[in-house]
């Protein structure tokens, strides 16, 4: 991942003494739609077991910043930072204590490096990189008996600090961008542990990797130039998604 980011550094700091270089930000929201691979065992020993895990959708609150170089028509990069809500929901019970689900949540700060390949002119292109997340505020639901009980903590230790990931995906015309992304770590931190309460004890999870598909539009924030600037900004305008 390191070598990954020191590569993509290199490549922006050759590519950007091209004069013809354009340079814009965008903003963007997102709907997510997430599962994640977690396997599950009893506390106290056992072997581990996949637990069902049921799609999560998301819409609030998600929003990114980030600044676009087009070095040609067909090649460029981003990066930026984004703030999302990503988790996972799960049915299984592995510890057999009557719990009907269970969702762990987290807002996260990402800085995401991506690679741009396509026709920027006609507002197409394939993108494929990959981010850091920041996990700063999770909560952790569950029901038993049709109660639902619940926690929250600022950068808790219920979840790893830091969480890798790779991504890929198209954007299309009218500002349509389509992503997939998979995590590179676990979601939860499995060496937490707090009090008697065994659902507090993370170590009965052995996997909690996971991936989501998003929808969103992007906006190039010259769209703002060309409506509120007149006519002068109008020509200037040159739209790059």
């Amino acid at each position: 991942m390191r070598k990954f980011i020191v590569s993509i550094a290199l490549l922006i700091a050759a590519l950007s003494i091209n004069a013809q270089t354009q340079v814009y930000t965008v903003t963007s929201g997102e709907m997510i739609f997430s599962w994640a691979d977690v396997e599950q065992a009893p506390l106290g020993g056992g072997a581990m077991d996949n637990v069902s895990s049921i799609p999560r959708f998301s819409a609030f609150f998600h929003v990114g910043q980030y600044v676009h170089l087009d070095f040609t028509d067909a090649l460029g990069l981003y990066s930026g930072l984004a703030i999302r809500n990503i988790g996972f929901i799960t049915e299984d019970d592995a510890l057999d204590l009557g719990v009907e689900k269970e969702k762990h949540r987290s807002y996260t700060l990402g800085l995401p490096v991506a690679l741009k390949l396509g026709s920027f002119r006609n507002h197409f292109y394939v993108f494929g990189g990959a981010e850091y997340e920041l996990l700063f505020h999770y909560k952790y639901k569950y029901w038993i008996d049709g109660d639902k009980h619940k926690t929250s903590e600022w950068f808790s230790n219920r979840t790893n600090r830091f969480v890798p990931s790779v991504f890929a995906g198209v954007q299309f015309p009218r500002g349509l961008n389509l992503k997939f992304k998979y995590y590179l770590d676990d979601f939860l931190n499995n060496d937490f542990k707090k009090g008697d309460n065994p659902l507090n004890d993370y170590s009965r999870y052995g996997k909690t990797q996971m991936f989501y598909i998003s929808l969103s539009w992007q906006f190039d924030t010259r769209d703002f130039n060309k409506i509120w600037g007149g006519e002068g900004a109008e020509r200037i305008y040159d739209a790059r998604i």
